[in-house]
């Protein structure tokens, strides 16, 4: 065996390492291309559609299903995956539009609230069908009902360890 063998066996110096067999291999490059490709898919239905990226239709949809429509952006980061920097640039987008502003919280002045401004639910309510439906082709329509549970269910799994590791 070669040093470099070695080294790659070890893998940098540490344990051994369980490289995956050719059917996990196999599994593997599956679910990354799923998840380089249907984000993609869904984001291009939507801004062909509805002039909305995935991340502003996911921002819209969960104000709409809040309390008055009403998040704080802290919360909202947090639920979207995103920095509050980032949301912070993608909020100014949708107040440029119409679509949602901000406001301090009146409960706690440290906060700022996002809202949903009715413009902003009824484009989202104008997107939804085209996007459901895409949705349905791409994924639900294509899987059985016990399919469909067992992959969010798997789903739920992966992201309880990645929540464990917090690494995100």
């Amino acid at each position: 065996m070669t040093a470099m063998t070695e080294a790659a066996e070890r893998g940098a110096g540490g344990p051994p390492v369980k490289w995956l067999t050719d059917a996990e291999l196999s599994s593997w490059i599956s679910l990354v291309r799923l998840l380089t490709r249907l984000p993609c898919s869904l984001d291009q239905q939507l801004r062909r559609d509805s002039r909305l990226g995935m991340v502003e239709y996911q921002v819209l949809a969960m104000l709409a299903r809040s309390p008055g429509r009403t998040m704080r952006m802290s919360s909202l980061a947090e639920a979207t995956n995103a920095s509050l920097s980032r949301l912070s640039h993608l909020f100014k987008r949708l107040e440029q539009r119409g679509l949602a502003c901000r406001e301090p919280d009146p409960a706690d002045g440290r906060f700022t609230n996002a809202i949903l401004t009715e413009q902003g639910f009824q484009t989202l309510a104008e997107a939804a069908p085209g996007h459901v439906a895409h949705v349905r082709s791409l994924v639900i329509d294509v899987l059985s009902a016990e399919q469909l549970r067992r992959l969010g269910r798997d789903a739920d799994r992966i992201m309880s360890r990645i929540d464990a590791t917090g690494i995100s």
